[in-house]
């Protein structure tokens, strides 16, 4: 069955919400699957069992003919069942997981690691990724790592080491940037890097959507419960919609920079419509200025509120033309004086990440994307400083900055633990650190 990512998702009921073994050439990829498990059959743990994880494991199986889901972790049981069943129906005698490979609890990614996986799917929030990406890459396991990457600071410079450690150990760490791997991007991408709009003054770029989805609360759920099954809109989980979400636009302004990382950002940002403390104290919308050190700014604009005009695009102008990328219109031009346009083939990206990750465990040739999805994401999270403080912040003082958001071990966690209650942001009175 060719069921999609939306496919898997629509059919669970969910929101969207050591040695390094593989390193070696695995001989017989294309080895008949047949319901059985063989030398040759990459083992899959999915970590983190929502909407993203599902998804993503979804890809996975696709990705490669001999490769099996063997276990899976997450700290709500009921997701993880959810998860399994659809994948089941959808992949059938790939779907390999059972009683005792179904962990639950906070210490789920522990268990799941230690259960003879090759590869790690980690699709938990954002808050999560940076302890157990660094435990998989010390386990020696392939990974995809969904964005962001981290939260705050601290995390991005853990996700750095654990990338240079990946490298190390020959080791393929694939981001969830899915942009990056949509044939029409890499194609715009490609020809604004080789000077189609010449010499670049200005990017602007905008993730501006609905409302978030969420659950409400039942009946004998904890204060953590509650939180954890809504995390998207608590800042130290998340890391903000700019951060959770409006991160892929800001990593197609990277990318149109050439990596080239911003001196400062300002901005500003707040709650306009979504003010109820159900809302926990993330911002609904944001307004930053990025300032690169040959004059070139970088303008994005993101917004989650319902009934507006929405927009997703990226828009790069140069001294030769410009050139636009409409996420939501599938819109890949370039205007002035070496007009193109994209007609080349549509791609699933999400396939196609996995079909790439799983080729280069096959070929002994790791891909590591590593680095530029820690820089986007410390973007973001400058952005955030910037809107959250009313001040300018530099790029040496966002890496280097030492807050650090919520418990920092997944062992201070307990369903019967208080979560951390933190204020709304409040630009000018909020300060940096």
């Amino acid at each position: 069955m060719n069921a999609s990512r939306r496919d898997v998702l629509k059919m669970a009921g969910v929101a969207l919400a050591g040695s390094a073994l593989p390193t070696i050439t695995i001989l017989n990829p294309n080895k008949a699957f047949a319901g059985g498990v063989n030398a040759d059959t990459l083992k899959i743990g999915l970590i983190g069992c929502g909407g993203r994880g599902s998804g993503a494991a979804n890809q996975a199986l696709k990705a490669d003919p001999n490769v099996v889901l063997h276990a899976m972790g997450d700290i709500f049981p009921d997701k993880l069942q959810s998860s399994l069943e659809n994948l089941t129906k959808v992949h059938g005698s790939k779907v390999k997981v059972d009683d005792g490979h179904k962990f639950v609890g906070f210490d789920a990614y522990k268990k799941v690691l230690e259960s003879g996986v090759d590869v790690v799917l980690l699709a938990t929030p954002p808050h999560f990724r940076p302890e157990h990406l660094t435990a998989a890459i010390n386990a020696g396991k392939h990974v995809f790592c969904e964005k962001p990457v981290a939260v705050d600071a601290p995390g991005v410079r853990k996700v750095l080491d654990a990338a240079k450690l990946a490298k190390q150990k020959n080791l393929s760490l694939m981001s969830g940037f899915c942009w990056r791997y949509h044939e029409p991007k890499r194609a715009s991408f490609g020809k604004i890097l080789d000077g189609a709009v010449g010499d670049i003054s200005a990017i602007y770029n905008t993730y501006d959507t609905g409302t978030l989805w969420s659950f409400p609360r039942v009946q004998g759920w904890t204060d953590a419960q509650y939180v954890l099954r809504n995390w998207t809109y608590y800042t130290w989980l998340a890391g903000d919609h700019i951060v959770e979400q409006a991160v892929h636009s800001i990593d197609m302004m990277s990318w149109a920079m050439g990596g080239k990382l911003p001196v400062s950002a300002t901005g500003t940002g707040g709650r306009q419509v979504r003010t109820e403390e159900l809302f926990g104290n993330i911002f609904d919308h944001f307004a930053v200025t990025y300032e690169y050190e040959n004059g070139v700014k970088g303008f994005h604009h993101s917004r989650q509120q319902a009934n507006c005009e929405n927009s997703y695009l990226v828009e790069t102008i140069g001294t030769k033309g410009r050139a636009m990328v409409n996420c939501a219109r599938n819109v890949h031009e370039i205007y002035g004086q070496n007009p193109w346009k994209y007609e080349g083939k549509q791609n699933d990206m999400y396939q196609t990440e996995h079909d790439e990750l799983f080729a280069s465990i096959r070929k002994g040739t790791p891909l590591n994307d590593g680095e530029f999805m820690a820089q986007s994401t410390l973007l973001a999270i400058m952005g955030r400083m910037a809107a959250y403080t009313g001040k300018r912040v530099t790029w040496e003082e966002a890496m280097n900055s030492t807050e650090k958001l919520g418990p920092q071990s997944s062992a201070d966690f307990s369903f019967d633990m208080k979560p951390p209650v933190v204020e709304v942001a409040r630009p000018g009175i909020t300060s940096f650190s």
